[in-house]
């Protein structure tokens, strides 16, 4: 009997929602997009996509979405954050703002817009895992500390073209919860999904 590909949610409060949706479903897996709290309980795991973390935290709350949430990822529940994903996975933020609330997941500090403003976005190749992965970056956080119990994936290339992001986080795993602070929906290469795809079929595998 062949196995139902996992299902996987993309939380649709606000954020590049749709290009997660299409890289998942190059993954081979049923993805669809989350509002409501009863949606939580059909999936195997979620995607919390890049945005405005202040607004995407109000909304969670808004949508009675944070405590739910939050009580599946400590739980184990899969869970994958890019750029502003990252942000909300993280149990530390720093220049957040005081009414921010955080899904946690991950025993990391990040340093929210840290790359700069919009214009300073930009694109650089990355070494995530052993593998050249193509990385563009706006408005991006970094992982300033990370606890004992977190994988490094991937940091900035020591170049002088990268001044003070030179070295710093910018991919990290721990346990079920995986956080890039670049945006692999934007670039067509599914590789990012593809990772979290496999922590996600893992998971469901242990269950």
């Amino acid at each position: 009997m062949v196995a139902a590909p996992p299902v996987i949610g993309v939380l649709a409060l606000q954020g590049d929602v749709q290009e997660h949706l299409i890289s998942l479903a190059k993954c081979d897996v049923t993805a669809r997009p989350i509002r409501r709290v009863e949606e939580l309980d059909e999936l195997d795991g979620i995607v919390i996509p890049g945005g405005e973390s202040t607004t995407m935290s109000k909304l969670l709350v808004n949508f009675e979405l944070l405590e739910p949430l939050r009580a599946k990822i400590k739980a184990g529940f899969p869970a994958y954050g890019s750029c502003a994903g990252m942000i909300l996975l993280a149990e530390t933020v720093l220049d957040g703002r005081d009414d921010q609330e955080q899904l946690g997941g991950l025993d990391v500090t990040v340093r929210r817009n840290a790359f700069g403003r919009q214009i300073d976005s930009f694109e650089t190749d990355l070494d995530l895992a052993g593998e050249v992965v193509h990385a563009v970056f706006i408005r991006a956080p970094w992982v300033e500390a990370v606890s004992g119990e977190v994988e490094v994936l991937a940091t900035v290339p020591v170049t002088a073209e990268a001044g003070d992001a030179a070295g710093r986080i910018v991919a990290v795993r721990q346990g079920n919860v995986l956080a890039t602070a670049f945006h692999p929906e934007l670039t067509g290469d599914e590789r990012v999904h593809r990772l979290f795809v496999d922590m996600v079929r893992g998971s469901t595998e242990e269950k």
